[in-house]
């Protein structure tokens, strides 16, 4: 009898870098490593999707759809090409309206997609239905997903097998058509014997015939385990990556799971170590320039305990080493923990781990609840379907009094449908207004990133690569003496670097963020009260103007940090005597934003 075939899905070019370079590899690099792929025998890619969608716009300055069409090129019209999509959001940055929906999966077709793995990040099979339904609509592979992680210690009620297999059910009883299942875990938090038992449950549900997978992240230090326990359990096929996007926040390495499966009867995608090492040494060889951040190639022994997944981590910690506040990082995976506990415990995946991200963020940077999170309040309070518990009504109560919104239990399809600005006539305007081809493709673009996208299209967008030979570049010539603030442990430092054996002295550094508003005297057109920013980031909306009065908690200007908006309020009654930023300034750590009297 021969070894069992089991599917490999290559992952690097999508998970991947979302995972190790938070989506921001340039097409023509990394094409010579698909060729390489292709050589070695791989015939399964996943291509595009999720993050990857969006970063392009944001920050090459390169089309996900002529990407893709490009990526089809290489590999022949014979490789299974595969995307991923949430539900009811697609790739969009939030819940869309059905006729987006539809949009989203003709035009996926029409750019050499194969397969659709679509997952919900709270397992609300609603909204996994039109979404499955538009995938078959246009003739593609749609691969439908139960998503997984561990709870933090002493949590119950989800996200164990009975939870799996209930949600299960659900996909069975709601009809939806399907080709394949997978079980989908972001944060690599799910404990290998959770594993098997639930496959194990899966494969007898759905009989010996239905394609059956595991998906998960090396972070939390298990995935090899969980593999090989879902083998056991009765998978068909694994995602697997190759270095230098493997391991640490990715999937594990296609070599690594080759070995790990030695002397047993299964048979990883029929591929040849030889040709997989080629492989491997050409796309290293390719992506030599690239910097990578240290915590991309970690297993960090935090995250079973607040489940960040590895595809969110590093893109979140690279907005923190560009805002300054990286040092921070450890804070906020700690403050996790209390946020998914609360919060009803949606797994976290994209984008109730970037919810749980932002809470956590805004919980270490102004205080436990001080501010909610857009997202995570709309998600408590049920604006992206259900919960898998009810979240904590003190939760719910706070998050409906700052958001101004009230619970519902209504299916999110039909809020989305009721706003105009999710339509397709509205985003053929706004093109039309900027003077743009109102193309499907381009009004999907701008649907789905908003003004960057408009930038975009309009050749506005700028370029954020992170290569070593630019790194080194920027700083060539410059001087290193002077006075520099560093990051030990956390903690910041004024050091003085002098040149020869001048003496140098250190200091510990004060954080502005830390101080309250105190009262200076009035200069300079200035108040008597200062109002500072508690957080690195951009100034998104001035609301208040020199002069205007405010009530105390009156929201002045909003500034965008890590994905979400911070409401910059009057801390008591009085008028606006300055505004000392402008839209769209990038702001320090405790900078001064307005003063009142």
């Amino acid at each position: 009898m021969g070894k069992k075939y089991i599917d490999v899905m290559d992952t690097s070019f999508r998970d991947g870098f979302q995972s190790v370079f938070g989506g921001r590899v340039l097409m023509e690099d990394f094409f010579p490593a698909l060729e390489a792929a292709k050589e070695a025998g791989i015939t399964h890619f996943e291509f595009g999707g999720g993050a990857r969608f969006q970063s392009l716009f944001f920050y090459l300055r390169e089309n996900a759809f002529e990407m893709m069409d490009r990526f089809r090129e290489i590999v022949g019209p014979e490789a299974n090409l595969q995307i991923l999509a949430r539900g009811i959001n697609t790739v969009m940055l939030d819940t869309a309206s059905r006729e987006m929906i539809d949009l989203f999966a003709k035009l996926f077709a029409k750019h050499g997609t194969t397969t659709v793995r679509n997952f919900d990040a709270l397992n609300d099979v609603r909204n996994l239905e039109y979404s499955g339904e538009c995938i078959k609509k246009y003739g593609m592979n749609h691969e439908v997903v139960v998503t997984m992680m561990d709870l933090p210690p002493g949590c119950k009620g989800a996200h164990d097998v009975p939870f799996y297999e209930k949600t299960l059910r659900s996909i069975l009883d709601s009809g939806i058509e399907f080709d394949s299942v997978a079980f989908k875990d972001a944060s690599g938090t799910s404990n290998p014997n959770k594993v098997y038992e639930t496959i194990k449950m899966a494969r007898k549900l759905l009989g010996e015939e239905v394609h059956l997978r595991l998906h998960t992240h090396e972070t939390a230090g298990v995935s090899v385990a969980c593999y090989l326990a879902a083998l056991e359990g009765g998978a068909n096929g694994i995602d697997l990556a190759a270095a230098p996007v493997s391991g640490g926040t990715a999937q594990p390495d296609i070599l690594t799971l080759m070995h790990a499966v030695k002397g047993t009867d299964y048979d990883l995608g029929g591929l040849e170590l030889d040709k997989v090492r080629k492989y491997e040494a050409r796309f290293k060889e390719a992506l030599k320039d690239y910097f990578i951040p240290p915590e991309a190639t970690q297993v960090n022994p935090l995250i079973p305990f607040a489940p960040m997944p590895g595809g969110a981590l590093t893109a979140n910690t690279q907005m923190m080493r560009d805002n300054g506040n990286l040092d921070k990082f450890d804070e906020v995976i700690e403050a996790m923990t209390e946020v998914v506990e609360r919060g009803g415990y949606g797994t976290s995946v994209t984008p109730v781990s970037q919810f749980y991200w932002q809470q956590a963020y805004a919980n270490v940077m102004f205080g436990p609840w001080k501010q909610i999170a857009p997202g995570y309040g709309r998600m408590v309070l049920g604006y992206f379907g259900r919960t898998p518990v009810e979240p904590d009504p003190e939760i719910v109560k706070l998050a409906s009094e700052k958001l101004g919104l009230e619970p519902t239990t209504e299916n999110p399809l039909d809020i989305a449908d009721r706003d105009p600005n999710k339509s397709i006539e509205h985003w053929k305007k706004v093109l039309e207004e900027e003077g743009l081809e109102t193309t499907e493709e381009n009004i999907f673009i701008a649907a789905s990133c908003d003004k960057k996208g408009i930038a975009f299209l309009k050749g506005e967008s700028p370029l954020m690569v992170r290569k070593i030979s630019e790194m080194e570049e920027e700083c060539k010539g410059e001087a290193m003496a002077g006075n520099y603030t560093v990051v030990v442990d956390g903690k910041k430092y004024n050091v003085q670097v002098a040149e020869g054996d001048a003496e140098i002295q250190v200091t510990e550094a004060s954080s502005a963020a830390e101080e309250k508003p105190t009262a200076i005297v009035k200069e300079h057109g200035r108040g008597a009260i200062e109002i500072r920013s508690q957080t690195p980031g951009n100034v998104w909306k001035i609301l208040k103007n020199p002069g205007d009065s405010v009530d105390e908690g009156e929201v002045i200007m909003i500034l965008e940090a890590m994905k979400m908006e911070i409401d910059i309020a009057a801390p008591k009654a009085g008028t606006i005597a300055s505004i000392d930023v402008k839209v769209n300034d990038a702001v320090e750590d405790g900078q001064l934003l307005a003063t009142m009297d």
